[in-house]
């Protein structure tokens, strides 16, 4: 096991498969020492517990000191059974601080016992995570209110668990992550996001036990100052691609400082972000299968060379002989290819190597494509051919009327008034668009840029835009791993906000 260093604690709340959590673990000091240690990360889903605690392992160890044997559960060589039988101590350290629980008024005791043990007298650490989007009754409570069971409802307790959490343990500093649309959210007409911002300024008021002893200032991560005023709530949306994410992923951040600490925290600085390509254009090829068939690649790429019989066109002459023109070169690439469902071969990115790659790593994790049915495949088709053209993603209006799926709300797609954009490529010029939970549904959304592979993203490729390294392994389903995924906080932006969390509790008086 590691050796333990001057490292401030941290806990995590409603850590999901660890992406906040992992961004923090991955700031380093001068000396190449991290400057913060999950003592507490909480999670209650099962799946995202599992990779929680996995990676909680592989954190036991020094980067250097890893065992082969985390490498071999990768490769399938050895059970977690075995890999957990030869490395105890480590596992029972992951054991102890990657914490299966749910929070709520049954747990509250034992959290705030557990809590306090973790903590001891330690006056600098850091609160992390929040609840999730759904969690919050305040968004739902003009539906609720006149049910009966409504202050049995979990989505009430969570957020005021939350609250309480932060009286009991009066973190020197927190940051509470969530969905933009909260900045949006009313409920009987007033915005949610400001009966939060009060909360959250004095949450002893909040939760009905007085009116003064704990307050916070909240700051934004993007600029300087205070945030008081509610016409300035906007200022906590941090968008990812602005600090080298490469996905334009907008969530709200609110950064809470003590009152009693008199230091103002630093923002993020603006970088660059590498392009969809550059991140996932080096991966192997492979192909989607085919849904409510006997797939095979034989069956593969005669659905895929139908597409070439439909009798559409585009109204732009230019632009449909252009799209035709990739699709024939696609069709062509697609047939004398072997393409696989899936590949293990381990292909590192353009950019960002030290970030994503290990070189221990010998296999390719969790890279497969899913099934599609076969009028789906044909519009991803399509839309990827467009997207090569254009370097955009068509909206339903651009797509040839004997494309377009049988669905009720077609008409209003197409008219731009709802899901104008059902069928989404990942243009490969770009930056990613936002990789959500929703990705586990279906690919609509995350089509792969490149038409021969006629697929949307695997889950390796999703992994990857939203910066996770290429030996975080992702336990459970693929579906659960596509959720993990996509609900997960970038951990490359998190280790930025792990820096500015750092330079506060520095700067902090006291030990």
């Amino acid at each position: 096991m590691k050796k333990h260093r001057l490292e401030y604690p941290l806990i995590d709340l409603f850590a999901g498969p660890g992406g906040l959590g992992e961004g923090f673990s991955m700031f380093h000091n001068g000396n190449d020492d991290p400057c913060f240690k999950s003592v507490a990360a909480i999670e209650r889903d099962e799946f995202s517990h599992q990779t929680l605690l996995l990676r909680h392992f592989f954190k036991a160890f020094d980067p250097s000191a890893v065992p082969d044997d985390y490498y071999a559960y990768l490769e399938g060589r050895i059970t977690k059974h075995a890999l957990k039988g030869k490395h105890p101590n480590q596992w029972a350290h992951a054991e102890k601080s990657a914490l299966k629980l749910s929070l709520g008024p049954d747990n509250h005791n034992h959290i705030k016992g557990l809590i306090d043990s973790r903590l001891g007298d330690t006056k600098k650490w850091a609160l992390i995570g929040g609840p999730p989007c759904q969690a919050y009754s305040l968004v739902g409570r003009s539906r609720m209110m006149s049910n009966p069971e409504f202050e049995e409802d979990e989505r009430h307790f969570l957020y005021k668990e939350y609250l309480k959490i932060i009286v009991d343990h009066k973190p020197p500093v927190f940051v509470m992550e969530n969905v933009k649309g909260l900045l949006s959210a009313k409920n009987k007409g007033e915005f949610v996001i400001d009966k939060i911002m009060a909360d959250l300024s004095c949450p002893i008021k909040a939760i009905g036990e007085g009116n003064a002893g704990l307050n916070y200032r909240l700051y934004s991560l993007c600029d300087r100052g205070e945030v008081q005023d509610e016409a300035e709530r906007k200022r906590f949306v941090v968008r990812a691609e602005e600090h080298g994410v490469p996905q334009a992923r907008h969530r709200m951040f609110i950064l809470g400082v003590r009152s009693d600490i008199d230091v103002i925290p630093g923002t993020l600085k603006k970088t660059n972000p590498p392009t969809v390509k550059q991140i996932i254009g080096g991966l192997p090829k492979i192909r989607s299968g085919v849904s409510r068939q006997s797939d095979s690649a034989e069956l593969w790429k005669s659905v895929v060379a139908s597409v070439a019989k439909s009798k559409w066109s585009l109204s732009d002459k230019q632009l449909d002989g252009q799209v035709k023109k990739i699709l024939e070169l696609a069709i062509k690439e697609g047939a004398a290819a072997d393409f696989q469902r899936s590949s293990r071969l381990y292909k590192r990115p353009s950019v960002m190597r030290t970030w994503y790659c290990d070189d221990r790593l010998k296999v390719l994790l969790a890279h497969e494509a899913r099934s599609h049915m076969e009028t789906d495949l044909h519009r991803y088709l399509f839309a990827a051919a467009y997207g090569e053209a254009l370097s955009v993603s068509p909206k339903l209006a651009e797509f040839p009327e004997e494309l377009l799926p049988n669905h009720k709300n077609v008409g209003a797609g197409r008219a731009g008034k709802m899901f104008s954009d059902r069928f989404r490529v990942q243009v490969k010029s770009r930056v990613s668009t936002t990789v959500t939970s929703h990705i586990s549904k279906d690919g609509h959304y995350f089509i792969h840029y490149d038409p021969a592979q006629c697929r949307s993203l695997s889950v390796r490729e999703a992994a990857r835009l939203q910066t996770f390294p290429d030996n975080y392994h992702f336990e459970g389903p693929r579906t659960s791993q596509y959720h993990q995924v996509g609900n997960a906080v970038p951990p490359y932006l998190a280790m930025q906000i792990a820096e500015i969390v750092k330079g506060l509790l520095d700067r902090m008086p006291g030990e």
